[in-house]
């Protein structure tokens, strides 16, 4: 009887099983077309009028759902916010995600529109063109939908979208308050948000905050991100000549820039990557439970080696993990005169190099790019932030013009906050399988402002496959993905803590 039992109640768990499958694929199929309707609507960030096509968008899938929605203007494109009826007795989670994209260039695409979702299937190494109605008996989570935005992050929004419809079908109570806040300006590193944040922080108040945006570990397993690099940026030109000279007639007299400007960048790094000026990793502190964690990630380095194409990585960090634990500076763009085809016996005028660094919380921006200044003035430069005049060049030997960025600065929120152990619990029961749990992601998101202003832990919870082509020509969602999003947000907003 026992044993019969027990064969009954394995029969009644696998039907429950495949329903909820049957419900969630239902759902997918509502959130494609969902999805294809939303990205057709274009959203360079550098279009105010997209900007505002996507919130009027916004504004009608939100309200349709029960949300109060409302625009919030800033000193650039405005914010979208929408929350559902709130109940003092419930915490409060803050959702961030971004409306707009990066801009397009159709020759690249391999389709016609980008901003018209198609349908591929991988043929080998390339990928097929499906028509949609092949989805409506097949519904196969391998293929991909490929358009602007698909992933980065008009993805996520919808699969949020839909999750809140798969909930009130299931007559599911949500145990916690839900805003929602959507960023216009994420692509153009979201300058009106700490500004906007301390204006609108009553309205935004909440108890945590899920961020996402991004991919999920390469491996494919759920994931939670604890932090975030931040970035600031310098760009250094050196100047020779005030006009490009004949190497014939100068050369051996006139300074040469470029030889300048690379015998600064080369006195910033040892020969394994390790950067060489005094205070530069002050305050990095990797004890052993912290050591640990960054070791439990999956990463094979011989995968990424082997993706990248590169020998041996740079010595910052014992392994991937630790590297990102440490600020960056890294040469993002390095030019002066002609090369190629175009090439000519000249001592240039000038030479430049780009520079970015990502920063982690125990660095301020600001602090970095004093160091590096101090670095090049103590190698007999004279800084200027213009182009120097006349008078300048005949006083100096030397002179550099450096130039700064703006500072977005890095966060990361404790490993053993309560939120972040309910956000994994919650993946690992609806995932049945361990979270990855990263300290510190290597990109940026401009989440700080939110955490210095509001006083609240953030996590990075993304939705997207790895390999999605995120400002890239072809960025594409995969089919699985909009399952695992809605699966990730059903289970977080279906169970309190």
């Amino acid at each position: 009887m026992r044993k019969l039992f027990a064969v009954l109640v394995t029969f009644a768990s696998s039907i429950a099983i495949a329903q909820d499958d049957a419900q969630i694929k239902s759902q997918v199929s509502l959130a494609i077309n969902e999805l294809r309707d939303f990205v057709s609507i274009p959203n360079d960030a550098l279009e105010h009028a997209d900007i505002n096509l996507n919130i009027t968008w916004l504004t009608k899938k939100f309200n349709e759902r029960g949300f109060n929605s409302t625009v919030l203007p800033t000193d650039g494109e405005s914010l979208f916010f929408a929350a559902l009826p709130m109940e003092d007795s419930k915490p409060t989670i803050l959702f961030y995600m971004h409306l707009d994209g990066q801009s397009v260039d159709p020759t690249k695409w391999d389709q016609p529109n980008p901003y018209t979702v198609t349908l591929k299937s991988k043929n080998g190494d390339t990928w097929k063109t499906q028509p949609f109605d092949s989805l409506t008996n097949n519904l196969n989570y391998d293929w991909r939908l490929f358009g602007r935005s698909t992933s980065d992050d008009k993805g996520p929004i919808v699969m949020l979208l839909n999750t809140i419809d798969l909930l009130k079908k299931n007559g599911v109570a949500i145990p916690f308050n839900v805003k929602v806040i959507l960023d216009s300006e994420e692509e153009k590193s979201s300058k009106p948000l700490p500004k906007a944040v301390k204006e609108y922080r009553d309205l935004l108040k909440a108890d945590f905050l899920i961020i996402n945006d991004g991919p999920v570990h390469v491996s494919g397993k759920p994931t939670v991100i604890y932090g975030c690099r931040g970035i600031t940026t310098l760009s250094l030109t050196t100047h020779g000549p005030i006009k490009p000279q004949h190497s014939g007639h100068y050369g051996n007299y006139a300074p040469n820039p470029g030889f300048q400007l690379a015998q600064v960048l080369a006195g910033m790094k040892d020969a394994n990557g390790k950067v060489l000026i005094d205070g530069y990793y002050d305050g990095i502190m990797l004890d052993k439970p912290t050591l640990a964690i960054l070791k439990s990630v999956p990463d094979d380095p011989n995968t990424i080696n082997q993706n990248l194409a590169i020998k041996a990585p740079e010595k910052v960090g014992g392994f991937y993990q630790e590297a990102l634990q440490y600020p960056s500076l890294n040469i993002r763009g390095l030019g002066s005169g002609w090369i190629g085809k175009k090439a000519r016996t000249i001592i240039p005028e000038s030479a430049t190099a780009e520079i970015d660094i990502r920063l982690v919380p125990e660095s301020d921006g600001n602090r970095l790019k004093n160091l590096v200044k101090k670095h090049i003035q103590n190698q007999g430069f004279y800084i200027t932030n213009k182009n120097p005049t006349k008078e300048e060049r005949m006083a100096h030997d030397k002179i550099i013009t450096v130039t700064e960025g703006s500072v977005t600065n890095a966060f990361r929120t404790d490993l053993n906050n309560t939120y972040g152990k309910f956000l994994v619990k919650r993946l690992n029961d609806t995932f049945g399988e361990d979270v990855v749990q990263i300290r510190t992601m290597g990109g940026t998101v401009p989440i700080a402002p939110f955490i210095n202003e509001l006083k609240i832990p953030a996590f990075i919870v993304p939705m997207v496959n790895p390999d999605n082509n995120q400002h890239s020509p072809n960025e594409n969602l995969r089919i699985g993905q909009i399952a695992y999003g809605i699966k990730a947000f059903y289970g977080i907003l279906s169970t309190g803590m």
